[in-house]
């Protein structure tokens, strides 16, 4: 890892240069090496026909690879670009040098040009090596798939290292999963020498990631507190429904003047919030507190009442008390109107909307598809003759 991180931070981190340490030309004859060829036979078929090997890729080791040009070439436009320079001397073959990186890593960037196929052995070696060549030689395809390879084995211990990687590499998907995996597990990472490294070498990449981690807090933070309003919102439309609930058809012991509540003593199953309501409405028709407005109940219970004659839309027949006296002190007092109670009536209007339509969802999924099994057993039964 600490080879790797050299590696990456050495001649990687040259991006201006990008061209210079990792892609140099020598136009050079030389022989094909068979040993080291990406190819079966040391031939390749191109449009019917076997053509020798005429480009020789030279790796930091020394090793020769034997490849076809035209391969090379339809493959990567920087490759194609080299390739199209002219020779200083007259030859048939050319020399590429590839430095930088493993001898066995070019070996497995070359044989990607043959096959389009890199398996996992060579993915868990080479997959940083191969991820800069396939970024350095503009080969999009490799370059996904060592995008994903190198996700699927992000660790605490490497993250930081890919990370760095990946910014260089202009690998956007791979860049954020990194900064995800050091976000939610930091005092791990915070303890590696990778981070240690990145604190001495990069402190821009350092403040980078502290501002993600601030931000993605943050955004925690206001998922979490729209989660919360969205209850309450969700509280307060179910309470209204309940108010409806009580004061048209009556529930346990109470319910409406002109009709007997049911016997059954026990909190009523159809809402939650029914028996507490109506345990508010008991009090609130005995409290002697809530004349002079000192009884905290009776206030809660006051504006319950408020809100459902904001939100009813049948004054005349509603049967909820007080309903139409809040409607006329509304017209009466426009000009005092409250905008947060403007936005309290939106916002509870649009919890009960949504919680209608994701109810109704479920009622579609929950029924018994009779109608498509109908159809399927008749497609099934044998045709007269």
């Amino acid at each position: 890892m600490v080879v790797a991180r050299r590696w990456a931070n050495g001649i990687i981190s040259k991006r201006k240069h990008l061209q210079g340490p990792i892609i140099m030309v020598q136009l050079q004859t030389q022989s094909p090496d068979k040993e080291n060829s990406p190819f079966p036979g040391n031939g390749a078929m191109v449009a019917g026909e076997i053509l020798e090997p005429d480009v020789q890729i030279i790796t930091s080791g020394g090793r020769s690879i034997p490849a076809h040009s035209r391969i090379l070439a339809s493959a990567s436009p920087v490759l194609e670009h080299l390739i199209a320079r002219p020779q200083k001397r007259r030859s048939s073959d050319r020399k590429i040098p590839i430095l930088g990186v493993p001898s066995d890593a070019v070996s497995v960037f070359v044989q990607f040009f043959y096959s389009s196929k890199c398996d996992e052995e060579h993915m868990e070696k080479y997959g940083i090596h191969l991820l800069a060549l396939s970024h350095v030689y503009f080969v999009p395809q490799l370059k996904q798939r060592c995008t994903r390879g190198l996700a699927e084995r992000l660790t605490i211990e490497n993250v930081v290292d890919v990370l760095q990687l990946a910014r260089l590499c202009d690998a956007p998907d791979l860049y954020l999963k990194c900064l995800k995996l050091l976000s939610n597990n930091f005092k791990a990472v915070e303890e590696t020498e990778g981070w240690r490294f990145l604190q001495s070498h990069d402190p821009w990449l350092e403040l980078e990631i502290l501002q993600f981690m601030d931000e993605a807090e943050s955004r925690k933070k206001r998922t979490r507190r729209h989660r919360e309003e969205q209850s309450l919102y969700l509280q307060l439309s179910e309470a209204m429904d309940c108010l409806e609930h009580i004061c048209t058809e009556g529930c346990t012991s109470v319910g409406p003047y002109d009709m007997d509540p049911s016997k059954n003593k026990g909190p009523c199953s159809k809402f939650l919030t029914c028996h507490g309501l109506q345990l508010s409405f008991k009090h609130f028709a005995t409290c002697n507190k809530r004349v002079n407005g000192g009884c905290l109940r009776c206030k809660r219970m006051w504006q319950l009442l408020r809100l459902h004659s904001s939100i009813c839309d049948q004054a005349d027949e509603c049967r909820v008390p007080l309903c139409r006296q809040f409607k006329m002190k509304v017209q009466l007092d426009r000009k005092r109107d409250d905008a947060k109670w403007r936005l309290l009536v939106r916002k509870v209007v649009s919890a009960k909307a949504v919680a209608s339509l994701s109810l109704a969802k479920r009622k579609r999924e929950d029924e018994p598809r009779v109608t498509t099994n109908y159809y399927r057993m008749r497609s099934f039964e044998p045709h007269p003759n």
